[in-house]
């Protein structure tokens, strides 16, 4: 699978992942301490729905933001979401209460950041590299890295905030995929073990999460939460069901808070009966 791609922007799969993003600057911002965000697969930034893919081929954004987008009843987590994928529109200058334009995670970052919070961005894909160098013009405290995101765990941790959060949304375009998140993390551990580490991973027949979660216990894994959402029956034939966020590190009681958050979700963006959200510790926090 591709994530590059306008026709996946704005699907459920980017607004699980941009409301669990949401929350976790939330919650480290629930101290007046200064971190960094690390984004190792950053993409372009924003995304135009009118362009969202091939004729041939349906957009997703329909299905996922489209259907959060005109309720006035979602809890106040939803809520803060889809008022950010507002506000850029708003930005953009779109007129009326029209869907455009769909914020990545680097533009949401910028969004969300303090003045006193650090922005690194890492893609490797030159095209989608520079649109978002112009997305990201002028926004202070901020660096866009034509890198591979991986090794810029070496290279960009432990920051001089001795906070850090960290986004790694690959593309899952090599089958080796896993082993690559397992060996980053292993290196991230090293240098910063007490930063947040989220990461997305889909839920496909040919990318088991469960041996996923074998080769992360080879890792001295500090308290892990793994976070899914299933908008198919678990059976499903579908080329992705669903897709998760294991967040080493997470903030305190961020279970607790995320699940009704994450049930609601499921409820809103069932595609068949068997939509569900799961909240599970690889790794339990001590009290």
């Amino acid at each position: 699978m591709n994530y590059r791609h306008a026709f996946h922007a704005g699907n459920f799969a980017d607004v699980f992942k941009h409301v669990l993003l949401q929350a976790l600057f939330r919650a480290l911002q629930r101290k007046d301490k200064a971190f960094l965000f690390l984004d190792t697969h950053a993409g372009r930034g924003r995304y135009d729905l009118a362009a969202a893919g091939p004729a041939t081929r349906s957009p997703e954004w329909p299905e996922g933001i489209g259907r959060l987008w005109p309720r006035s009843d979602l809890p106040p987590a939803l809520a803060g979401y889809v008022e950010m994928v507002r506000e850029c529109n708003r930005y953009h200058r779109v007129e009326g209460a029209k869907l455009r334009y769909y914020p990545g995670s680097p533009a949401l970052a910028q969004m969300l950041a303090r003045p006193i919070d650090r922005l690194a961005f890492c893609e490797l894909q030159p095209d989608e590299c520079a649109a978002l160098e112009r997305e990201m013009a002028g926004v202070p405290r901020m660096r866009v890295h034509a890198t591979d995101g991986y090794a810029a765990l070496k290279a960009l941790l432990p920051p001089l905030e001795r906070r850090a959060l960290v986004l790694i949304d690959p593309p899952f375009e090599g089958a080796d995929e896993f082993d690559r998140i397992v060996g980053a993390l292993r290196a991230g551990l090293q240098r910063c073990p007490a930063a947040v580490y989220a990461i997305w991973y889909p839920l496909t027949g040919r990318a088991p999460a469960r041996e996923f979660f074998t080769a992360l216990r080879t890792l001295p894994l500090p308290p892990t939460l793994a976070v899914e959402l299933r908008v198919h029956a678990p059976d499903t034939v579908a080329r992705m069901g669903g897709c998760g966020m294991v967040i080493l590190n997470p903030p305190w009681q961020f279970d607790v808070e995320i699940r009704p958050v994450l049930d609601v979700l499921a409820d809103l963006l069932a595609v068949e009966p068997g939509a569900a959200a799961r909240v599970e510790w690889l790794v339990r926090e001590t009290s």
